[in-house]
């Protein structure tokens, strides 16, 4: 008798576990998640406490990068996260990829030339398991409802309208800085990544200064700390409540409850899975491809790096993004580079990205010319064959 209370009582233990499991899952994705209206659906959420935090993130996670702008002389350690998400997945070592971005608008004109907010996507997977912890939420409250369970009726409403107050806490929205549209430079940059991979970015000052530049700007709709932290109390006092009115429940609502939590959870694990792209409505922005004659890939860093400067027409932008050493040999060679890069003649025209597949579109044409052997002479002036 005293193992079947025992084992009893390891059951009640585990059934609240698998309601507080999950974290990495759900916080995954939890500030994109934040920006749909969904986020107040009440509901059964995986690890709840997860989002009951003492402080809100100010900031959303950037990408460690050196991004220089090729004419305006700005620089920036790291990619803002919008950006990043936008240009999606990783090159692989010394590839070089080109791309231009331009920014849409809402209709013609002077209606609205700001262009649409970015938002998470209404159809992504992060609105699938939304809507599926809503169903079980209603699942479960029939449920309770009909076996005349009041700790499982009590445990269904703590727990899914908790969702409901972390919505109200968490939901925020993103502001983009103000651009003048005064006489300005164009906003091209270079991203050099630290594994020898560049991206070159062909766009608008007002465009580089949203994505690149500027801060991603964190505007919460429960705007005052204070009511927040508030509301978390609630919320943490709500989840206690919560699992000690399920742990009372009868066995077989339990059963239902650990049912709905596993599938909860694979589903959070899956949505973190996909790549980031995929809960982002970012329709603000077009990116079109461009690419070179010779394909993206190189298989040196001076490869790639000469590329890059054909693409730009410009080592401006070197010495701040710490591209190159700044010996006189190095400097002797850029300028080479950038005397060979502006004779470049581009064309329209099919070509392969990187990660990216196939594209048609404007065309690079990469200069007959030995960057390798050429840097070879500037680094050892002294070699027999410099001086034949």
């Amino acid at each position: 008798m005293f193992f079947l209370n025992g084992l009893n009582d390891l059951r009640l233990d585990i059934i609240g576990v698998l309601a507080i499991l999950g974290e990495g899952s759900v916080t995954s994705n939890s500030q994109v998640a934040a920006l749909s209206s969904l986020f107040y659906l009440p509901r059964l959420l995986p690890a709840p406490q997860a989002l009951l935090r003492p402080s809100r993130p100010a900031t959303l996670v950037p990408t460690d990068a050196q991004v220089s702008g090729v004419f305006n002389g700005m620089h920036k350690g790291h990619i803002n996260h919008v950006a990043n998400v936008l240009l999606g997945d990783a090159l692989p070592k010394h590839a070089v990829r080109v791309v231009e971005i331009v920014k849409n608008t809402d209709g013609p004109e002077g209606k609205n030339t700001d262009g649409p907010r970015v938002k998470a996507k209404t159809r992504g997977p992060l609105a699938a398991v939304a809507l599926l912890g809503c169903f079980y939420s209603i699942g479960l409250l029939i449920a309770s409802i009909h076996y005349d369970d009041g700790m499982s009726l009590l445990a269904t409403i703590t727990l899914s309208f908790l969702s409901t107050l972390i919505g109200i806490s968490n939901h925020w929205d993103l502001k983009f800085a103000k651009v003048t549209k005064d006489d300005v430079p164009p906003g091209d940059l270079v991203i050099r990544f630290y594994k020898g991979a560049f991206i070159v970015v062909k766009c608008k000052e007002e465009v580089a200064r949203e994505l690149y530049f500027a801060p991603e700007e964190i505007e919460y709709t429960m705007g005052n700390p204070a009511i927040y932290r508030l509301i978390s109390l609630m919320g943490t006092l709500l989840l206690m409540l919560g699992v000690v009115a399920l742990a009372n429940a009868k066995l077989y609502l339990q059963l239902a409850w650990a049912g709905a939590y596993i599938t909860l959870n694979a589903a959070y694990w899956a949505a973190a899975a996909v790549p980031h792209r995929y809960h982002w409505d970012l329709s603000r922005y077009t990116v079109h491809e461009q690419g070179f004659d010779t394909g993206p890939e190189n298989p040196t860093f001076t490869l790639a790096l000469w590329k890059t400067i054909v693409a730009t027409k410009s080592i401006d932008w070197v010495a701040t993004n710490e591209a190159s050493p700044q010996t006189p040999a190095w400097k002797q060679w850029l300028r080479e580079a950038e005397e060979k890069a502006l004779g470049a003649k581009t064309r329209n025209g099919p070509f392969t990205g990187p990660n990216q597949g196939d594209h048609e579109g404007k065309i690079y044409e990469v200069p007959n010319w030995d960057a390798q052997d050429a840097l070879q002479r500037c680094l050892n002036p002294n070699r027999p064959e410099n001086q034949a």
